[in-house]
């Protein structure tokens, strides 16, 4: 309890007090800081994907910022040949809220530069509000770019066992579905989402067997090592190949697990986020691990 306290009076500490503790968990505020952490996990055989942080816009303007700053993240990237980076979007940062069509051509921009350096752009999946129209944006893009756009979902919500078998149709040697499963962040009501630790985790390998019987690639996303190991026994039933597949993970989060992952032979990806707008993304990762919050409050009156 005097963990999940401190996690949650953390976003009305003064910024400079949160950075501290919260610097783990993003690589840094600039484009350079990526591209250096970016190159650290390359030498530990991690490949990234890349995030600049900023959601939930109020305007069109920031969303035509926000994708002439991505077209800068992919050109500066493209120049790095051996590292194996993807990039990551958040539709309400293009402006799905605001105008859908504006979003798409958006984020159509972006793709279409990665496409020229054969890099995947993946969609992530926000909260319930925004899931038919990131599905929708999804379809339209990879109708044109089936290799180079991907997309996340989340197997805590109910209706995501539809969702897969809908993008499972769409898989075929010509449109590869490429799909970041993840167990979900929001905080979403007993109506629409699944709860309880071991209910989510059923869902989360039930969806990953689809996807793994359908030849969907897949980036398994998680730090629970409960779910590596059911992941661990599904690869081997299905007799996959390391490059039917990759692990996920968070950028500073449990990175014991990730070395051992890589040390038996698995791919590893590191979801990599920068940008100005990191407080509300490192508030979120203290509240969804507690105990981090609290160890580094001890380490802060105990240790000084």
């Amino acid at each position: 309890m005097f963990n999940k306290f401190i996690a949650s009076i953390l976003p009305y500490f003064p910024k400079k007090f949160v950075w501290m503790f919260s610097k783990r968990y993003v690589s840094g505020e600039t484009l350079e800081d990526a591209v250096k952490s970016s190159k650290e996990l390359h030498a530990k055989g991690s490949g990234a994907t890349i995030d600049l942080l900023g959601e939930f816009i109020t305007d069109l303007a920031k969303a035509d910022s926000n994708k002439n700053t991505y077209l800068s993240i992919v050109n500066r990237f493209c120049k790095e040949k051996e590292l194996n980076v993807t990039f990551s979007v958040k539709p309400t940062s293009f402006g799905l809220l605001l105008d859908e069509d504006v979003c798409y051509k958006n984020i159509r921009e972006v793709v279409v530069r990665a496409q020229e350096s054969g890099k995947l752009v993946r969609i992530d999946m926000e909260d319930s509000p925004c899931v038919d129209k990131e599905l929708k944006l999804y379809k339209r893009l990879h109708a044109e770019f089936p290799k180079n756009v991907g997309l996340v979902i989340q197997a805590y919500l109910k209706r995501t066992a539809d969702d897969v078998k809908m993008l499972v149709q769409m898989q075929s040697p010509e449109t590869p579905v490429n799909i970041r499963l993840c167990k979900g962040i929001y905080q979403e009501h007993e109506s629409i989402a699944f709860k309880g630790h071991d209910l989510i985790n059923k869902k989360y390998l039930e969806d990953l067997e689809m996807f793994f019987q359908s030849g969907v690639y897949v980036g398994i996303a998680t730090h629970d090592k409960a779910l590596v190991n059911g992941a661990y026994e599904l690869i081997k039933k299905y007799n996959l190949t390391p490059s039917q597949y990759e692990f996920q993970m968070l950028f500073g989060v449990t990175p014991e697990l990730r070395t051992s992952i890589i040390d038996n032979g698995h791919r590893m990806r590191v979801y990599v986020p920068y940008g100005t707008d990191w407080f509300g993304y490192c508030t979120r990762r203290l509240k969804e691990n507690p105990k981090m919050a609290g160890q580094i409050m001890k380490a802060i009156f105990v240790r000084g």
